[in-house]
């Protein structure tokens, strides 16, 4: 009897031990997936490729480019397109054209409108590690939006993805940049700061990576957009 309950003893302790160290596994890995050091379980088949990758320069999500102008971009969204709450937002979608500092919205995959634009402070090629000061390119979604307290609206994508992850690995096995680095995370459109709107109008690439427009256009924007719209960045 007294042998019975020493097994059951252990078997609790060792039970508990497991269950303890699964548990604190389990943290530490959502801690490095938070903070872009590790790749989530969702997304392992397609970023190593167990699941037939697609090739990642057919993701091409618009066909259809404006003139080399802000077309439209003295005309208001509304005039355009209507009232934003009559619209169906599903229609709408964004290409960001880094090399032209544009930003254009999109009403099934035709163009109406175009707004300036400026990046990261190293704009030049793909996003691949934080703090590398570059916006990432490819084709994502609005995750959430919301106003912001530095930079009147906040439209957070859903960087990084699994095309993002696929060129970071890829790049780490290149040498590019170290294992030791993150993907990064936080990346969206947003305006500037208040009184800022000369930032846009120079040119001048201030972000950490993220696309910024002049409030007033954001403000416009986001009436426009829901969480799901997609947003295609190019070179």
């Amino acid at each position: 009897m007294e042998l019975k309950k020493i097994r059951v003893n252990i078997w609790i302790t060792v039970s508990s031990a497991s269950l303890l160290l699964l548990a604190a596994s389990s943290v530490f890995y959502w801690n490095l997936v938070r903070l872009g050091y590790a790749v989530p379980i969702p997304y392992i088949l397609d970023v190593f490729c167990l699941n037939n990758c697609p090739a990642d320069d057919l993701n091409i999500l618009h066909t259809q480019f404006p003139p080399d102008n802000l077309l439209n971009y003295d005309k208001s969204l509304i005039q355009i397109l209507g009232e934003p709450d009559k619209l169906d937002k599903n229609r709408i979608s964004i290409l960001v054209e880094k090399s032209k500092y544009r930003l254009t919205v999109y009403d099934s995959k035709k163009p109406v409108k175009s707004y300036p634009v400026v990046f990261g402070g190293n704009p030049a090629g793909d996003k691949l590690k934080a703090g590398d000061l570059r916006t990432p390119e490819g084709v994502f979604s609005i995750k959430d939006m919301y106003p912001h307290e530095s930079w009147s609206k906040f439209l957070w994508l859903d960087y990084p993805t699994k095309q993002s992850w696929r060129k970071h690995i890829k790049a780490k096995q290149d040498g590019t940049i170290g294992w030791g680095d993150s993907i990064g995370s936080e990346v969206g459109i947003h305006g500037v700061p208040a009184n800022s709107a000369n930032i846009i109008k120079n040119r001048s690439n201030w972000t950490l990576g993220c696309v910024s427009l002049e409030n007033k256009d954001v403000e416009e924007l986001y009436q426009f957009v829901e969480k799901g719209t997609e947003v295609e960045i190019i070179r």
